[in-house]
C-alpha cells in the first residue's frame, strides 16, 4: 500500500462544503463513541449499524457517503480496539481511552463518492454534499494505476490548504545495488546519528532555528480580538510555520533513512521508547526536534523497499558497555569520550554505534570480537560475514 497526495485546487465555496463533511465526519466518529460508552459490552461490529441510524436520524449526515460514514466509525473503533490492546498487554501508564474529537481536520472515502477524471487530474465529490470537481496539483503521475486500486480517499485540511492522500494497493518494489557494508546507527542531539564506521550526520534543529519567528507570531495571535478576522489571519500565518517546520523534519528523515538504506546492506539502529524520555522536561524539545521514531519508521520502510535487512535493537547499556572487550564502563550523559581498561578510546555515540551493530548481528551468530572465525549465517547471505569483517576493519582501522 503506497500513498499519494495532492493539492485540491478548488472554489471558496467548495473549501466551505468540504469544511462541513469535515464536520460530519467528526460528529460520526464521536456519535459511536458515545454509544459504546452508553452501551458497554456491546459488540464492536454493532457500532457500523449506527452509522445508517444516524443518516435516517439527521438528514444533514445522511448527506455524507454511506462508506465516508462507516471510515468515520472505523475511526472510533480503532480507538476503543487500541485501548482494549494496551490493557492486556498491561502497558505502564495512560492506556489511551478514547477521547471525543473537537478539532478533526480530515474526512475518508472509501471506494465510492468520488470520480477520478479520464485524464486523472481531476477528482470529484458526488455524494449528498455534491463538493464538485478539484484539480488535482501534484508532481505524482496516476496514470501508472487503475482506478480499482485506489482503495481510500482521504480529504485533509492544513494551513496552507486542502490536500487529497490516495491510498493505492501496490507494493512498492526498488532495484537495489549490493554495496558490501553493513552499519549500527546511534541517534542523538549532538550529531542527529553516528554510525559504527565512526561516520556522523548534522543535526539541522529546525525547530530550534525557527524558534524566534514562532515566538514572534504567537505573540501577533495573542494581540489580536478572539473571534476577529485578523486573529483567524494570524493564527493561519502562525500554523503555516508549524507546517513549515514539520516539513523539514520529515523531509530530513526520509532523505536520510534513505541515504543510508542505499548505501548500506545491513542496519542496526536502536529503538528508542521517545515517549517516555521526552519526560524529560530539559531535553524534550530537542528530542521532538530530532524526530527519532520518523526516522526509524522510514528506515523500516525503505529497507522492505530495497529489499536490505534493517534490525530495531534495544538500547539498554549501548553507552556503557566497551565495543572492544565488553566491560560496563559507567558515564553520565556529559561524558563524551569512552575510555576503557582495554585502551579502547572511542567518542561516546561511535562506541554505541558499534554496540548496536554487534546486537543487530548476535541473532545471525556473529560477533564483532571474533570475527575472524566461522560463524554461522542465519540469514543464508554467503557475503555476510566477510562484509561484517570488512566493516569491522574499517572502523577500527
Amino acid at each position: 500500500m503506497i500513498t499519494l497526495e495532492f493539492k485540491l485546487k478548488g472554489k471558496a465555496h467548495q473549501y466551505r462544503i468540504i469544511d462541513e463533511m469535515i464536520r460530519t465526519a467528526q460528529f460520526v466518529r464521536n456519535k459511536t463513541l458515545k454509544y459504546w460508552t452508553e452501551n458497554q459490552g456491546v459488540k464492536l461490529v454493532d457500532l457500523y449499524k449506527q452509522c445508517a441510524i444516524m443518516a435516517k436520524e439527521f438528514e444533514w449526515a445522511g448527506k455524507l457517503n454511506s462508506m465516508a460514514r462507516q471510515a468515520s466509525a472505523e475511526r472510533a473503533i480503532f480507538a476503543i480496539q487500541r485501548f482494549f490492546a494496551n490493557c492486556k498487554a498491561k502497558k505502564t501508564g495512560k492506556k489511551g481511552y478514547p477521547q471525543f474529537k473537537k478539532h478533526t481536520r480530515s474526512v475518508e472515502y472509501k471506494t465510492s463518492g468520488w470520480l477520478l477524471s479520464t485524464d486523472k487530474k481531476c477528482l470529484t465529490f458526488k455524494d449528498g454534499f455534491a463538493a464538485g470537481k478539484f484539480k488535482l496539483i501534484g508532481i505524482r503521475d496516476l496514470h501508472f494505476y487503475a482506478p480499482d486500486e485506489i482503495k481510500r480517499i482521504r480529504v485533509v485540511r492544513r494551513a496552507d490548504g486542502y490536500y487529497a492522500q490516495l491510498c493505492i494497493n501496490v507494493e512498492r518494489k526498488e532495484e537495489s545495488v549490493p554495496t558490501g557494508k553493513v552499519i549500527g546507527i546511534d541517534v542523538g542531539l549532538n550529531y542527529f546519528y553516528t554510525d559504527s564506521d565512526g561516520e556522523t550526520v548534522s543535526n539541522p534543529r529546525y525547530l530550534r532555528k525557527s524558534e524566534k519567528a514562532l515566538k514572534r507570531l504567537q505573540k501577533q495571535v495573542s494581540r489580536k480580538k478572539k473571534g476577529s478576522g485578523n486573529r483567524k489571519k494570524a493564527i493561519n500565518k502562525l500554523g503555516r510555520k508549524h507546517l513549515k517546520v514539520s516539513r523539514q523534519r520529515k523531509d530530513f528523515a526520509i532523505k536520510t533513512a534513505l541515504c543510508a538504506v542505499k548505501s548500506s546492506d545491513f542496519i542496526a539502529y536502536e529503538e528508542l521508547q521517545v515517549r517516555n524520555m521526552v519526560k524529560n522536561h530539559k531535553l524534550a524539545k530537542s528530542i521532538s526536534d530530532a524526530a527519532w521514531s520518523q526516522f526509524g519508521e522510514w528506515l523500516q520502510y525503505f529497507g522492505k523497499v530495497y529489499g536490505k535487512t534493517v534490525i530495531a535493537v534495544a538500547p539498554q547499556y549501548t553507552s556503557q558497555d566497551c565495543s572492544n572487550c565488553g566491560n560496563l564502563v559507567k558515564k553520565t550523559l556529559s561524558t563524551r569520550t569512552h575510555i576503557c581498561g582495554c585502551g579502547a578510546v572511542l567518542d561516546r555515540d561511535h562506541n554505541a554505534a558499534r554496540n548496536i551493530l554487534a546486537k543487530g548481528l548476535k541473532p545471525a551468530g556473529i560477533n564483532l570480537n571474533t570475527v575472524g572465525h566461522t560463524e554461522i549465517n542465519a540469514w543464508g547471505q554467503t557475503d555476510l560475514y566477510s562484509l561484517v569483517a570488512a566493516s569491522t576493519s574499517k572502523s577500527t582501522g
